[in-house]
């Protein structure tokens, strides 16, 4: 039975229940001096804890999807890692594969015509050898014939750590709210390339390029683009790509855009933080490296390096937020720039959760979309 299945969730709550029912029934029982009725009572509360405790742990993961499965909750997990091909020789089916075709999630039954697409893919980065799988969201617009000669723009669309793809699909709900969006004339046809910032699992790398490591940086900023580029119509001039995430992919979109600015025109942080930390789910990320260390450290940049031409989004709650006060000095920093353009969302009260997400997303997609530019023939089509 899966993590998130509920094949393991129900029961779980049910035993707990079974157990707390059990417990108040055999109380007066057990409710007697000597080491037999109080070692009832000691067992009887530590399981009943101990089962409340797994089920309101699987529920909470269900519903935010912090961990995918049982190997990634334990750090075991390894049918995702890093995949390195040394063969030149050997045959490729190319760096983006599609493995499955679904409806967008609460729009299906209809035609990918006028509900979009999920597609689910595996994408191989022949600079940084790192192997990842994605969603791919395709607005209707893509299968439509008077479009068919038509480029969109894309936005990539990360998770947190250790999150998972899926609830950026499920969850996050980022496909439904692309296509009401655009069906009311909020935004544009966008694609959607949805993804763990965590592409060499258990670690977190936080989108660095780690010296004799994971070269995610690489991977998201060289890698990702050209394996869509090729596949899909996607624009390939300054101007297509823009970037969105939460919480460490928050840090993730605002670092890649303001390090790779002709790559993306714009990054999203939803509830970001500003400089990677180093930790045990991190391991040694600079290896020593000041220069590198440096470089992922935001604040660093913006004091030290030329202000990259890229616009940024960052958001934040007053209260709720770790975050409030860090965002706020961002702004102003980022504002005391000439070339880097900043504009922000702060809610009265939130939290670092998928909730406050939601309440941020709508906005995010319709800010991205008006800085991002496809085949500006296609939007005068309509």
């Amino acid at each position: 039975m899966g993590l998130l299945s509920n094949n393991t969730l129900v029961p779980a709550v049910l035993s707990a229940v079974a157990l707390f029912a059990g417990t108040v029934w055999l109380w007066p029982r057990l409710a007697r001096p000597g080491w037999r009725p109080v070692s009832g009572r000691i067992g009887l509360l530590l399981t009943t804890q101990v089962l409340i405790f797994v089920a309101v742990g699987l529920a909470a993961n269900q519903a935010f999807g912090f961990y995918a499965s049982w190997a990634d909750l334990f750090g075991q997990e390894t049918d995702q890692g890093v995949v390195v091909d040394h063969n030149p020789g050997q045959r490729s089916s190319g760096p983006l594969t599609v493995t499955e075709i679904g409806d967008v999630p609460g729009k299906g039954g209809s035609r990918p015509s006028l509900a979009g697409q999920v597609q689910t893919v595996d994408i191989v980065g022949p600079k940084s050898h790192i192997a990842s799988p994605a969603y791919v969201y395709l607005p209707p617009e893509y299968f439509q014939e008077r479009y068919r000669t038509r480029t969109f723009p894309a936005a990539v669309v990360l998770t947190g750590y250790p999150g998972t793809a899926r609830a950026l699909v499920d969850k996050l709900h980022y496909p439904r709210t692309a296509l009401e969006l655009t069906k009311s004339g909020r935004m544009q046809p966008m694609i959607l390339v949805m993804l763990r910032p965590t592409v060499a699992p258990p670690r977190d790398t936080e989108c660095a390029d780690v010296p004799g490591g994971p070269q995610t940086e690489t991977f998201f900023a060289k890698d990702l683009p050209k394996a869509i580029n090729e596949h899909y119509r996607v624009g390939k001039e300054l101007g297509n790509w823009g970037i969105i995430g939460d919480s460490t992919g928050g840090y993730c979109a605002l670092k890649l855009a303001m390090h790779h600015p002709k790559v993306y025109v714009a990054g999203a942080g939803l509830s970001p933080y500003y400089n990677a930390p180093v930790d045990p789910t991190t391991g040694d990320l600079f290896q020593g490296d000041k220069a590198l260390r440096n470089r992922a450290n935001l604040w660093w940049c913006l004091k030290h390096l030329s202000a990259p031409d890229t616009s940024l989004l960052v958001s934040s709650s007053k209260v709720g937020e770790k975050n409030y006060k860090d965002t706020l000095k961002f702004i102003e920093r980022v504002k005391a720039t000439e070339t880097t353009r900043i504009s922000s969302i702060i809610l009265e009260s939130g939290g670092h959760n998928f909730t406050t997400w939601r309440r941020e997303i709508p906005a995010t997609l319709e800010w991205m979309s008006g800085l991002l530019t496809g085949d500006q023939r296609s939007m005068s089509d309509r």
